[in-house]
């Protein structure tokens, strides 16, 4: 069927589905701030006016300040990018796109330090400094709670911060070097205010962990009783990351992010968290902001690369001998790589739509703190993220891993212009690759997704298979994820039962099965997304838009389900021939694909001058030969 022909509001329509309901002149600041270059064209004479100058620790933080102040200035203020978080998503894909390290800065500097401040302060009013200064871009924010020394530290936080009745404020201390805290603050020269996450106690009583605000550097370096290390270096993502300690900092007491605890005249301590797991949960919901933007981050990033791999491939020809001169996206092989990657990020951008949602309404009604306690006593296991709010884990977990996969196939499909740092992809691998761990870890949070949905799991008849719809539906996927989901469910459930009567402890029940309820989490991410798919496309009511996204969302289908072909062998939601037949439904959807490339790849392309990418160039050889300079040897 020839693709009908888009309409403006076409055009239109993809815009919002790719950028989300953003204003257009929210996108027009926000690509201006990205393009502008934070290093004046010439300078007081000082060190600070060229990039050279800092290619130390300190030239990370410096450049990374500036940006954020960019940012600030042609931004509206955080504070009112709190109340709309699809702008906050589609700030963050952007920088991911423009500058991953900077995307990075943007989650911490924002999400976690900003956002505790504004979600967890009872007393805006005595930190309206220190935000004013962080939403300004005159200081850098960063959040310190993972600690070195031990796993699941989150669950077990070391660093105390004891109160003093006699001056009404608490001492900071790191009790020995396994609680240094880890963070990406060692620009020494650089204003930072860090979100420290430790164990309060008052009255000699431990009281939970609390985050307080705590001014780590300014213009004269490290503030008294910080200590930091030498710079840790990571290639992949290169931030200023080092070790911190306290040693007895002081910190004023309108800087305890209390969240409606109190600490009375006389000492007398109340939170209205019914417990410790209560407590952590409540200070750790911050957490929800970053989960609920990384889809988008990884949806962008997806795009962009997915974008690339198709170029690449329209424009490399083959010297094989099969077809010489013939194009990579003739090979049914390429086809299957790169449009795939192409329904891969579609599908990411369907599931950010509703991760965005899901935090907007959790924003919108904050848990009370007796439906924080119930949830910590049945849900909190190897962390604290799943019980905090296990579907923006579950989709944080699914999209650094699966931006992982798109972005490596299209490295993979690029060649060696893949891997050239020019074209970003390599920048877009290291990002995702280190934020499997980062912001949570992935694997923790897909154990606990598994291990509460077996749990929680009551028997009943297994929903219907998709037998009336062919793989080449987009609403086949949903719904053979949805019976394989019960099915792992149920046999897990059964295995689980099976121990329960043997087993001494949580470990030892737990452990054998660790593995199975991880791919059960991973599968029930997997199907949030297929259903977010297809209330896309349920929504989508533009003719042109529909012909377009069908396709490829029954394309993100059946590949995600060839990928899952062992598992859905295994407990028989498929059978071998039904298997088989999914590489001829690949082939037919790809078909049904390409004569939408056009307009596909124009609304998931991102400017020229946010990713400055020969690989996006409509001559890509051409554009990487424009970077080059040649030396003719004898002409000296």
């Amino acid at each position: 069927m020839s693709p009908l022909p888009p309409t403006a509001a076409t055009h239109d329509t993809l815009r919002q589905l790719v950028h989300g309901h953003c204003d257009p002149s929210f996108l027009s600041a926000l690509h201006k701030a990205l393009t502008v270059d934070p290093w004046p064209a010439s300078g007081s004479g000082s060190a600070s006016a060229s990039p050279s100058a800092y290619g130390t620790v300190g030239g990370h933080g410096e450049r990374l300040l500036r940006r954020l102040r960019v940012l600030g200035e042609e931004l509206p203020p955080a504070r009112r990018l709190f109340d709309d978080p699809a702008q906050l998503a589609t700030l963050h894909a952007w920088a991911a796109v423009a500058d991953p390290s900077l995307c990075l800065t943007a989650l911490v500097h924002y999400l976690l330090c900003l956002g505790s401040i504004d979600q967890l302060s009872d007393d805006p009013a005595a930190l309206e400094a220190h935000m004013a200064a962080l939403e300004s871009g005159r200081a850098k924010g960063v959040y310190l709670i993972t600690e070195v020394g031990q796993a699941n530290s989150h669950l077990a936080t070391a660093t105390r911060a004891e109160f003093d009745p006699v001056r009404g404020d608490f001492v900071l201390r790191t009790p020995d070097a396994r609680a240094a805290k880890f963070c990406s603050a060692g620009s020494r020269t650089v204003p930072q205010t860090g979100v420290v996450l430790a164990r309060l106690s008052a009255g000699g009583t431990d009281r939970g962990v609390f985050a307080f605000v705590v001014d780590l550097t300014d213009a004269d370096g490290l503030r008294p009783g910080v200590e930091m290390s030498s710079e840790l270096e990571l290639g992949a993502l290169p931030l200023d990351y080092v070790h911190i300690r306290f040693h007895d900092v002081r910190v004023p007491f309108a800087h305890w992010l209390s969240d409606g605890a109190r600490i009375g005249g006389d000492g007398g301590f109340h939170d209205p968290a019914a417990s410790p797991d209560a407590r952590l949960q409540r200070t750790l919901r911050v957490g929800q902001g970053l989960w609920a933007t990384m889809p988008s981050v990884a949806a962008a990033t997806c795009r962009q690369s997915a974008v690339m791999a198709v170029n690449y491939a329209q424009q490399r020809r083959t010297q094989g001998r099969f077809a010489p001169g013939a194009p990579l996206l003739d090979y049914r092989t390429q086809q299957r790589a790169v449009l795939g990657a192409l329904a891969d990020a579609f599908a990411l951008t369907c599931a950010a739509h509703r991760a965005s949602a899901l935090w907007a309404e959790s924003l919108a009604v904050q848990a009370t703190p007796s439906r924080d306690a119930q949830q910590a006593d049945t849900a909190m296991g190897f962390t604290p993220w799943a019980a905090v709010s296990a579907p923006l884990a579950g989709y944080k977990a699914l999209a650094v891993r699966t931006a992982v996969r798109v972005v490596a196939d299209c490295q993979r499909r690029c060649g060696f212009s893949g891997h050239l740092d020019v074209n970003g992809l390599a920048g877009y691998h290291g990002f995702h690759h280190a934020f499997d761990t980062a912001g949570g870890d992935s694997q923790l949070i897909l154990y606990d997704i598994g291990r509460t949905l077996v749990e929680q799991h009551v028997p009943a008849a297994a929903p219907e298979a998709p037998d009336g719809l062919p793989p080449t539906s987009p609403h086949w996927w949903p719904a053979l994820a949805q019976r394989h989901q019960y099915l792992l469910t149920d046999h897990l459930r059964q295995r689980r039962d099976l121990r329960a009567d043997n087993a001494s402890d949580p470990l030892d029940l737990w452990n054998p099965l660790l593995e199975e309820a991880g791919l059960l989490g991973e599968l029930h991410a997997t199907r949030l997304m297929a259903e977010d798919v297809a209330h896309t496309l349920t929504g989508t009511t533009d003719p042109v838009l529909a012909q377009a996204l069908a396709p490829l969302a029954a394309l993100h289908g059946v590949t995600t389900a060839r990928r899952w072909a062992g598992s859905l062998l295994t407990r028989g939601t498929l059978r071998p021939p039904d298997i088989d037949a999914l590489a001829d439904a690949a082939d037919r959807l790809c078909d049904a694909v390409l004569p939408h490339l056009p307009l596909l790849t124009q609304a998931f392309a991102y400017p020229d001058d946010i990713t400055a990418a020969p690989l996006a160039a409509a001559d890509f050889n051409a554009a990487v030969d424009s970077t080059l300079q040649w030396t003719l040897g004898g002409t000296a």
